[in-house]
């Protein structure tokens, strides 16, 4: 089996998506490209996929519904690309799942540099976060956190399926539970010194896994904020 990256371009542009993938087979990565939704889930079924590169606009169904869809599905990073450079569309990107986000026109060389890093930081979520064999679940609140199948069970014994971004960062908080953490401890405890510092990506984060555990973000009960420190992991944690 072809252990090369598989890399999926999603871009109506044929000019754009046929040139990145010819730029990222160039630099030794495999590509293959589709045009809209249709085709990326077609992509996605037919073979094993390592990262989609997704643009924001595309004919029908845009990228931030496709990126929400295939987070709540599936693990597989995705860079976004948009052709809009404002912050706000980073930070509605980056909550629908994106593990990246970069604005056109770029170099196509820090795409590749982009592509590569993600890469990197998933691969090294899989080896670092591999958990022991004598310790595979958690338990606070009643709610499980299932390490190896890397999901949520909630009280009522319903699964609730995490990003690698959602995985990393509640990991971090139960294995260091009733403890403050700075954003910055919280960022390399999740994905690693090598990660691309987003201004508010760890806010974004907290946000999104405390919708998935039902934890009121106004009077959080779970994850609590801790003004001028970062946040800290309230219940106790069982294992």
């Amino acid at each position: 089996m072809d252990a090369t990256p598989h890399i999926l371009i999603v871009d109506d542009d044929r000019e754009i998506r046929d040139l990145l993938a010819r730029f990222l087979v160039k630099n030794g990565l495999r590509a293959s490209v589709a045009k809209d939704g249709a085709e990326m889930w077609r992509e996605l079924e037919g073979g094993a996929i390592d990262l989609v590169v997704l643009d924001l606009m595309l004919p029908g169904e845009d990228g931030l519904s496709l990126c929400r869809k295939l987070r709540s599905q599936s693990q597989v990073p995705v860079v976004m690309l948009t052709a809009k450079g404002e912050e706000i569309d980073r930070i509605v990107g980056l909550e629908m799942g994106a593990d990246d986000y970069l604005a056109k026109p770029f170099n196509p060389r820090e795409l590749l540099a982009r592509v590569k890093a993600v890469l990197r930081r998933s691969g090294a979520r899989e080896r670092d976060q591999a958990p022991p064999a004598d310790r595979t679940q958690v338990r606070f609140l009643g709610w499980v956190f299932d390490l190896a199948a890397r999901h949520l069970v909630d009280p009522k014994g319903e699964k609730r399926e995490l990003s690698a971004g959602e995985y990393g960062l509640l990991r971090a908080l139960v294995e260091h539970p009733q403890r403050v953490l700075s954003r910055d401890r919280l960022l390399d405890l999740a994905r690693g010194r090598d990660a691309i510092p987003f201004d508010r990506s760890i806010d974004i984060q907290v946000s999104r896994l405390r919708r998935k555990l039902d934890d009121d973000p106004k009077e959080p009960a779970i994850i609590k904020t801790v003004r001028g420190g970062g946040y800290m992991f309230a219940p106790k944690v069982e294992t």
